[in-house]
């Protein structure tokens, strides 16, 4: 594959729902970046990224080759004289966030599906983004694994939301969240934002990612007509970076 660019996805795709990448990977994305352009997409936080992605990277990292794109893309960060700055977010307002979170957990409640057990913050305020996760933010891989395999609780949530969040883009991801942007923001619209602000045509990149199957949140990017690479979880990923450099 000869492409400038790669997209990847961060949670299932470089490493587990909220967990660090290991070090392989970080070695792997390190050799990889020598000679490509390297992006990060994913519905996380910044906060996130640092703690998942960054801080597990090696010292000597070409840092000027990454790319950072947290909230689905509505914000990015790259390096500058050391430290990570923004370039841009397209931030919803705190009468938006309010609301979005209301509608959100009055969804839950109608539906029976709140759990008597949380795990951290319920729904989280990530600027340009709030995210709803059922078992809170900070729930085990093994508990949110078993929660929503199918998607069908989100599916149900998300369907009795956005008639009353019109306007907004309400997306399925990770093992048991619900991602509301500002409307039209989704990995599709990531992608293109992405090809923007790094100057590589979209036939250029390629998206590696784990849900680019009708349903899942990585299946927009498709609609942009990048070269997908669908992995079903960080060894897959690997395998795939290994065949690269």
């Amino acid at each position: 594959m000869d492409k400038e660019a790669l997209i990847f996805d961060l949670d299932g795709t470089l490493a587990e729902s909220k967990q660090p990448i290991d070090a392989e990977t970080a070695d792997l994305l390190k050799r990889l970046a020598e000679n490509r352009k390297v992006a990060i997409i994913t519905g996380g936080s910044f906060a996130q990224i640092e703690k998942e992605f960054v801080s597990r990277m090696p010292q000597d990292t070409k840092w000027d080759h990454f790319f950072l794109f947290p909230a689905s893309g509505t914000s990015f960060y790259r390096r500058d004289n050391g430290a990570w700055k923004e370039v841009y977010a397209e931030k919803l307002s705190d009468e938006e966030k309010k609301r979005i979170t209301s509608i959100l957990l009055e969804a839950e409640a109608r539906l029976g599906l709140a759990e008597s057990k949380i795990y951290g913050e319920k729904v989280e305020d990530r600027g340009s983004q709030v995210t709803y996760s059922a078992l809170g933010q900070a729930a085990p891989v093994e508990v949110k694994r078993v929660w929503d395999p199918d998607k069908e609780k989100r599916r149900r949530i998300a369907a009795l939301v956005t008639p009353f969040l019109s306007g907004y883009s309400v997306g399925i991801g990770g093992m048991t969240s619900i991602d509301v942007t500002k409307g039209g923001i989704d990995k599709g619209y990531g992608v293109r934002r992405v090809s923007e602000t790094i100057g590589v045509p979209i036939e250029k990149m390629a998206f590696v990612g784990d849900a680019l199957m009708p349903g899942g949140n990585d299946y927009p990017a498709r609609s942009t007509g990048i070269e997908c690479v669908e992995v079903a979880g960080p060894e897959d990923t690997k395998r795939f970076i290994k065949g690269l450099i």
